[in-house]
């Protein structure tokens, strides 16, 4: 077995085996509470340099799968385990190993007991998350997406603030009951498959050539494109499915908090490139204007609301809304700078957000509070704090040479080919954005020290600085040489695209042709 050959398993199974070491290594001897914290670093360090090789031994000119496993799991019934990664999922899973070893840095204050549990549950997390990234056969797939839901609950139902349980139990009732949807729906799209070539088979490419009659959303695609687009728009979330979001970003932890940000949203938005479009071309032309609007009402009302916002984490978990919407526009416009503008945009969010998300946990363990009229004249006791905030701020807001200025600027490029005015609107949400977010941040960093208590606190410590750096640095290269990325997802882009458009002629010709054949 060569490395490039297992390396998918290997991320896989890493942390999982972690995780069950920890859970069990405490209770054969005493351990300490700063072991389990370094162990589990070192483990999630480790699984970052592992998947390096998956970047730099890619093949960027092909657009097929690569580093695939395959093999058998319930023969009988066409279940493998089959793993793979092309332009589309590389990048994900890449950020996924980057952002966990600073997630396990930001929680080593946030966290107040439980050590071992929590930290189990962050590897079981990370697990599943790169499984859903790479996962090629449907079951597995759904496997990995269920399995993302019972750390991700635990997180924010033990570890989080007050009405934790209240968020908690939101966050699985919406995502279960759209995975129940989905679950029907592959159920469904399996007999399809067999009743049309005879075998029984839940290959994501086996099932992609499965025909489902299409004539409005009562029609077996409609009903199964319904359910498909429900459990991923819980996920991502879109407008008006994205309720449960503020209150999991509020109520959970900060590690919690980067986690949701910066990969778990990015799972719906990855199911949407990977299954919803390829799977159902004709539902997606005829309902394109009506996800091209939820998209725009996202980009809008995500951040008229984080406008509106007093505590500082619940503004930047509305323009997650506001920063989703955007990414879903430029998906569902379905072109090449769309698609490359949308996946960029999923890894730079997931950075800047990510960076908010850990400096409103920073700050808050210091003042125990996240109101932004508690702060003011912040830059001058915190310049270090204000530095790396404004970076993460400027970014979200898409600054040139950072990395959200080249993901917003493909997204409009591609949504401008196709409509002015779907740019227009998509591009307000950009304003919105620079408008709350400055604010904001003059509010909190600039003016007089009113509240005398903040004038004690103690800027960035290392630790701090340590797990910021990276962040920065990766906002700073992709922002100012995005070519080593881009080049990578290109190719299976086009074949996205390419794929799905001969789809949807070939299903053209068909129905051409069908009255000729029935004529006597």
């Amino acid at each position: 077995m060569s490395f490039d050959t297992n390396i998918l398993s290997l991320l896989i199974f890493f942390p999982l085996l972690g995780a069950v070491t920890l859970a069990v290594l405490p209770h054969f001897e005493k351990v300490s509470d700063y072991t389990l914290k370094t162990t589990a670093f070192v483990i999630t360090l480790a699984e970052f340099i592992i998947s390096l090789p998956l970047f730099f031994r890619f093949n960027g000119s092909l657009s097929t799968m690569q580093f695939e496993e395959k093999i058998p799991w319930l023969a009988d019934l066409g279940i493998s385990y089959h793993l793979g990664v092309d332009g589309v999922s590389l990048l994900l899973v890449l950020l996924t190993t980057f952002l966990f070893p600073i997630t396990v840095l930001c929680s080593w204050n946030s966290i107040k007991g439980g050590w071992r549990a929590f930290l189990s549950l962050i590897l079981f997390l990370e697990a599943a998350l790169i499984g859903t990234f790479v996962a090629l056969d449907m079951i597995l797939f759904f496997i990995f997406w269920e399995a993302v839901l019972i750390p991700m609950y635990f997180i924010i139902g033990i570890w989080g603030s007050s009405r934790r349980i209240y968020a908690a139990i939101k966050f699985f009732i919406y995502t279960a009951f759209g995975s129940g949807l989905m679950l029907v729906a592959i159920i469904y799209m399996y007999y399809a498959h067999i009743d049309q070539f005879g075998f029984a088979s839940m290959n994501l490419f086996d099932l992609q050539r499965t025909s489902l009659a299409f004539d409005g959303i009562l029609s077996p695609q409609g009903l199964v494109f319904l359910a498909f687009f429900l459990a991923f728009a819980i996920k991502v979330p879109m407008f008006p499915f994205h309720t449960w979001l503020p209150d999991a970003h509020v109520e959970a932890p900060t590690p919690g908090s980067v986690i949701l940000a910066g990969v778990l949203l990015k799972m719906g938005t990855y199911a949407v490139i990977r299954f919803l479009v390829p799977f159902f071309p004709e539902a997606i032309e005829a309902y394109t204007g009506v996800l091209i609007a939820l998209s725009i009402a996202g980009i809008i009302y995500g951040a008229m609301v984080a406008f509106m916002q007093k505590d500082l984490k619940k503004l930047v978990a509305y323009s997650s809304v506001s920063h989703m919407g955007l990414i879903m526009l430029g998906v569902f416009i379905f072109n090449l700078h769309g698609l490359q503008g949308g996946i960029y945009q999923m890894v730079g969010h997931g950075l800047s957000t990510g960076a908010l998300f850990i400096l409103v946990g920073i700050i808050y363990e210091r003042r125990h509070t996240k109101m932004i009229l508690e702060f003011g004249g912040l830059a001058k006791i915190m310049p270090v704090f204000a530095l790396f905030f404004m970076i993460a701020m400027l970014s979200s807001i898409g600054l040139p040479l950072l990395n959200g200025f080249v993901g917003e600027f493909l997204i409009l490029l591609g949504v401008f080919t196709e409509s002015y005015l779907y740019a227009a609107l998509g591009a307000t949400g950009l304003v919105l954005g620079a408008i709350y977010m400055l604010w904001a941040y003059q509010r909190v960093m600039f003016g007089p020290l009113v509240k005398k208590i903040n004038m004690g606190l103690k800027d960035l410590n290392l630790r701090e600085i340590t797990l910021m750096v990276p962040i920065a640095i990766m906002i700073f290269f992709m922002g100012i040489y995005p070519q080593p990325f881009l080049s990578k997802m290109e190719p299976s882009i086009a074949r996205i695209i390419k794929e799905t458009q001969q789809r949807e002629t070939l299903r053209v010709d068909t129905l051409e042709l069908e009255p000729q054949r029935n004529k006597p």
